[in-house]
């Protein structure tokens, strides 16, 4: 199974890129986990807020088939205790899934095309943070998701 990691734009940030890059480094390769990073929409400062949701929607399932999986995080989505989170993704591999997209979407959020072919909807908090930090946030949770699967230490409840 394959499990990419969808956001629009790079992240700009040093120090989220390096504690980015820790937590993928200390992730097993069988996780098969990606981030891909969709360049911004050209030209975004020009298009309304409805008119961009829909660009980047198009970028978005650009890079997935009919069959993967999508989860977007949203704030409006279920949230989810490390364990159920973990929980969640085992239960994911254990299925025929071959590919999860999840997906982080630009300052306006997703468009109604991205929300009709999402199958789930997660929440990280009731707090909104920069695109930035999700990324951190999200590679840090399917970090913790391995620890908590193989009975690592690394998870205190």
């Amino acid at each position: 199974m394959q499990i990419n990691l969808l956001c629009i734009g790079k992240t700009d940030d040093k120090e989220i890129t390096s504690l980015i890059s820790y937590y993928l480094k200390r992730l097993p390769k069988h996780w098969n986990f990606d981030i891909i990073e969709i360049p911004d929409v050209k030209n975004a400062r020009n298009l309304s807020p409805e008119l961009l949701k829909k660009e980047e929607a198009r970028l978005f399932l650009s890079h997935t088939d009919k069959n993967d999986l999508i989860v977007l995080l949203d704030e409006k989505g279920k949230q989810y205790t490390s364990r159920e989170w973990a929980q969640k993704i085992d239960s994911w591999m254990g299925s025929s899934i071959k590919k999860i997209h999840i997906l982080i979407g630009g300052a306006y959020g997703f468009s109604e095309e991205i929300y009709s072919r999402a199958n789930e909807k997660i929440s990280l908090s009731k707090m909104t943070f920069t695109h930035q930090m999700i990324r951190l946030f999200i590679v840090e949770q399917i970090y913790r998701a391995d620890q908590i699967l193989q009975g690592k230490p690394y998870h205190n409840d």
